[in-house]
């Protein structure tokens, strides 16, 4: 019998007022329902804010170290839960379990880190300009945050928004992405069980267009931290400014990967065959153009080709590289191939859907290489989400760096070089919010900010460690005489 799970929210799990549930299928077998969901509406997403907002002095007055160690036992209590909340997350979102496990162990490894962050907020001390005087500026919480998450990264990114929003002493409404839910309520579980007052956390699930809404719009909420689509992250930023809202938005990418004339090319199509291929290309820094100095193209194609067509597809728990999300995505992949085909680019591996046994039910795609791909085409001006790379040929480094910038996404960006002048004029000159050197586009560290620039990124505020922090309070400066 398939699980329902409710709603978190003032620490009971309750059931939608709409008495209606969706069904969450496993990509890589979509016969089999994994669990049901709440089909929530706005009046439950406004229950779960008005308990925020009650929770809110409670929880902003709590002590920081106090706080950190509540989010260090939630940690602790995933660790203890890793092998289930992967499982979860494979049967649900379809990752390769390797892929999975990693990302679970991130969400445990960010708790862990902002639980002694927590007891490091509070502010600084700066010289007055007299004397019985005392200067200092107190970090404060923002309040009530409200958290919208995708569903490519379903307990990574909810727990990096999550994190230093409760370590800085803010209440917390979330909605997940509807594909991919349970993690985020196994992680409501673990800071239940950690001993996380009510109403501090609220989980609502639903519709975008009513949960997603709410929580934008309903007066009770201070700020408002999307990641998703840069067209739907548009409209959240549009929604939450107009509402007089905090906002901070992550969204899509169209991520490079320069390969000059000095790389190895067997070594670079190796880093761009793990950005573009890792987690079936449903990253927003995935390498989705590779960028190409002639002297080393053939030889980097031809590697390139090899490692798309080594990868074994199938099921994430026994298979190196799982399903696309849902058939909407995969139809997504599948219509964009025939775009690039229908554009003039050479399908040199993959494009379709592979055969055999363990793959003719799910959401499955080959890893796909388009070469004499030209930057107006749209493979390589659109985000396609999936394992598809299309390789552009240059001339030259101020080509090849002319084109990594000609789209209207900066996210991350790498360079594969030896000239260390090339790799200080990419850093300089790549228009991403991440920029790496002999490294793939993916694969972020969680103690530094991360954010894009251009139609990647509201540009408002980064997330993830102190930037992250930087979001969730505001600055009170104090003139205190004596």
């Amino acid at each position: 019998m398939t699980e329902t799970r409710a709603n978190y929210v003032n620490g009971e799990w309750v059931s939608s007022e709409s008495g209606e549930t969706i069904d969450v299928e496993n990509p890589a077998n979509p016969s089999e329902i994994v669990a049901r969901y709440q089909q929530s509406n706005a009046a439950d997403a406004a229950d779960a804010v008005d308990a925020a907002v009650e929770a809110q002095d409670d929880w902003a007055t709590t002590p920081g170290p106090k706080r950190g160690r509540i989010l260090r036992e939630a940690g602790t209590i995933l660790q203890e839960r890793k092998d289930e909340l992967t499982d979860s997350l494979v049967a649900e979102e379809g990752k390769a379990r390797p892929e999975a496990a990693g990302e679970v162990q991130r969400a445990i490894d960010i708790f862990h880190y902002f639980a002694v962050k927590a007891a490091d907020l509070g502010g600084t001390t700066k010289s007055p300009s007299g004397r019985q005087k005392n200067l200092y500026i107190r970090q404060e919480p923002v309040g009530v945050a409200a958290l919208i998450t995708p569903w490519n990264y379903p307990v990574a990114i909810p727990v990096w928004k999550l994190a230093p929003a409760l370590a800085a002493g803010n209440t917390v409404v979330l909605k997940p992405a509807s594909q991919a839910p349970g993690v985020v309520l196994d992680v409501a579980e673990a800071l239940d069980e950690a001993g996380l007052p009510d109403g501090v956390f609220n989980v609502v699930t639903g519709p975008g267009s009513e949960v997603g809404s709410e929580f934008i719009e309903n007066e009770g909420t201070d700020a408002v931290s999307f990641t998703g689509s840069s067209h739907v992250g548009e409209m959240v930023y549009e929604q939450a400014t107009d509402a007089g809202k905090r906002v901070q938005t992550e969204l899509g990418g169209k991520n490079p990967t320069l390969v000059t004339d000095s790389a190895d090319p067997a070594e670079a199509a190796q880093i761009v065959a793990n950005g573009g291929f890792g987690t079936t290309g449903q990253s927003c820094t995935g390498c989705s153009r590779a960028i190409v100095h002639e002297d080393v193209y053939d030889d980097f194609v031809a590697a390139l080709v090899d490692r798309a067509e080594s990868i074994d597809v199938g099921p994430g728990n026994d298979h190196e590289m799982g399903p696309q999300a849902s058939e909407s995505e995969l139809k997504g992949t599948l219509d964009y191939i025939e775009i690039a085909q229908d554009e003039g680019a050479t399908l040199v591996a993959g494009g379709g859907q592979p055969e055999g046994e363990a793959v003719e039910e799910g959401y499955f795609v080959e890893p796909t290489v388009f070469t004499d791909v030209e930057s107006d085409m749209r493979i390589a001006q659109e985000e396609v989400f999936g394992p598809v790379v299309g390789v552009l040929k240059v001339s030259d480094f101020e080509e090849g760096l002319s084109v990594a910038n000609d789209v209207p996404y900066g996210l991350s960006a790498s360079i594969v070089t030896d000239d260390h002048t090339e790799a200080n004029r990419f850093i300089d000159e790549a228009e991403a919010g991440v920029v790496k050197v002999n490294e793939k586009t993916t694969g972020l560290e969680l103690h530094v900010p991360f954010g894009g620039f251009k139609r990647s990124s509201s540009e408002t505020w980064r997330e993830q460690g102190d930037a992250g922090l930087d979001f969730y309070t505001i600055e009170k400066t104090v003139y205190d005489n004596y």
